[in-house]
């Protein structure tokens, strides 16, 4: 077996493991569900260990030698490449009924992601990139080119995910953007990704929250960085921020980090 993946094909089988999920996500979206805490509080479904089993019984068949980080089920096998799962990003907004929770799927080749994949199984609207690009629904996906912070249109999860030393320096950058918006999940750097918004910050992901949007992003033409802007690898976090170009990100980091 070659010690290079074939990036297309892997692509497709992504494609694959989000058309695998989307099925599993709608069976228990809207319906009445029981609810775990783990032990960070976070919520859980029977949805969401459903689906990290099937996308890892999928992954185990297809890439025997290939290991697995799951937000569930944690870290299964080692070697240079990993896929990464979410198997719904946006738990609470899946239990409450709001359709823009993701399914999210990333390669990575020595920790670094190359293949990223985020599904919204309820709107039925995917991404998918590459080095070579990002799709969406087939078609091309290209970020906005908003170089401003003045113009930009900004998006974070909640406030919630923000603590007391990173909330102040999000709400006084933010309120120098064109607008601001909450909520969304993984749903906003898709948004980014196709043009219709130009920067999203978050202060509390995981490399599964994180690890696909990177290659949409990227593939799209955008930047997507930590908060002191190095590149993501598996071994980032949680501070994350994505941004249309460069212009931007730049201009965005350092009213952070000022």
């Amino acid at each position: 077996m070659s010690d290079t993946i074939d990036l297309d094909a892997a692509a497709g089988f992504a494609a694959e493991l989000a058309d695998a999920a989307r099925p599993i996500a709608l069976h228990w979206f809207r319906t009445p569900l029981d609810i775990e805490r783990k032990g960070d509080e976070s919520p859980v479904t029977i949805a969401d260990r459903a689906i990290e089993d099937e996308l890892r019984a999928r992954i185990r068949a297809a890439y025997p030698d290939h290991a697995i980080l799951g937000e569930e089920r944690g870290q299964e096998g080692s070697g240079r490449y990993t896929w990464v799962i979410d198997p719904i990003d946006g738990t609470k907004s899946f239990i409450t009924g709001l359709p823009l929770f993701g399914t999210l799927i990333a390669l990575a080749d020595a920790g670094r992601p190359v293949l990223g994949v985020i599904d919204a199984p309820a709107t039925g609207e995917r991404w998918v990139g590459t080095a070579a690009g990002t799709r969406f629904g087939g078609a091309p996906a290209r970020a906005s080119g908003c170089r401003s912070l003045a113009e930009a249109r900004l998006y974070t999860t909640s406030p919630d995910f923000f603590d007391a030393a990173t909330w102040p320096r999000y709400d006084a950058l933010s309120r120098k953007a064109a607008f601001r918006r909450f909520g969304g999940d993984c749903y906003p750097y898709g948004l980014l990704a196709s043009g219709h918004c130009d920067l999203v910050i978050e202060a509390s992901l995981q490399p599964y929250d994180f690890m696909a949007l990177a290659p949409v992003i990227e593939g799209a033409g955008g930047v997507i960085t930590d908060w002191e802007g190095r590149p993501l690898t598996i071994a980032s976090g949680p501070r994350v921020i994505a941004a249309a170009t460069q212009e931007l990100l730049d201009e965005a980091l350092g009213l952070l980090n000022g």
